[in-house]
């Protein structure tokens, strides 16, 4: 194990392990699985657009493709690195948009056991960082997050987040969720990730497990057509709405 005072700081490890993820332009299919307690599932296809700006921005559009009862819903995001990120859902049985509040970032992500923080890379800055223990051996980093404040808190859904990043890819291998109880609620597993042209990389394959539930939901990216021309124009309330 490193010692501490060899380590580099943990802000910079989570700063690099975002930008490596940072994917440019791209769109892709996406096959969301929920799986109950019971072993149950229920599928939703979607399909996402990506387009990356200066500043570490990034603006990522969603549309529900099947089944029929969230056919349309859509939702962008406007994915910020040093401010809060923006997102709007555009309901079609209301026919109407309506910006995500910061209160509804930990909420769940079309019933899924991801959150809508989830749909985007949070803010370094919202969260205090430091190395966890036995961070710095078996080739991974292991940082602890703790929101800055009472109100990011509230506003991601958890007290803390354990990250257990590779030391030589600055990958993201798994994250833990602690709740205010300080105790573990859901974990995410990175299952595999696909490699861009420019050396970063985008997960491929991510599975939330909650721990309380017993529920299930994977995110699997199925189609990717990367470096392609996306006009801006895809990325604005008007376009959610068509």
């Amino acid at each position: 194990m490193q010692a501490a005072a060899q380590q580099p700081d943990a802000s910079q490890i989570m700063n690099k392990s975002r930008d490596q993820s940072i994917t440019g332009s791209l769109n892709a299919t996406v096959v969301l699985t929920i799986t109950e307690k019971g072993g149950s599932t229920r599928n939703r296809t979607i399909s996402m657009m990506t387009k990356s700006y200066a500043e570490g921005l990034e603006k990522r559009i969603i549309r529900f493709i099947e089944p029929a009862d969230v056919r349309g819903t859509s939702m962008l995001v406007f994915d910020n690195k040093n401010t809060a990120d923006e997102m709007w859902i555009y309901l079609p049985a209301l026919k109407k948009t309506r910006r995500i509040v910061t209160s509804e970032k930990g909420k769940s992500f079309m019933s899924s056991e991801f959150s809508n923080a989830d749909m985007s890379s949070p803010s370094v800055s919202d969260f205090t960082h430091r190395h966890f223990e036995k961070s710095g051996s078996n080739n991974q980093w292991i940082i602890e997050s703790i929101p800055v404040n009472e109100d990011k808190a509230e506003e991601y859904g958890f007290s803390k987040k354990i990250s257990y990043i590779s030391m030589d890819k600055d990958q993201v291998l798994k994250m833990e969720f602690y709740n205010f109880d300080n105790v573990l609620f859901k974990v995410i597993e990175i299952k595999s990730i696909f490699p861009l042209s420019d050396g970063k990389y985008m997960v491929k394959d991510m599975v939330a497990s909650n721990l309380n539930t017993n529920r299930k939901s994977e995110i699997l990216f199925t189609k990717i057509n990367e470096g392609e021309h996306i006009e801006d124009s895809n990325f604005t309330i008007q376009n959610l709405e068509r």
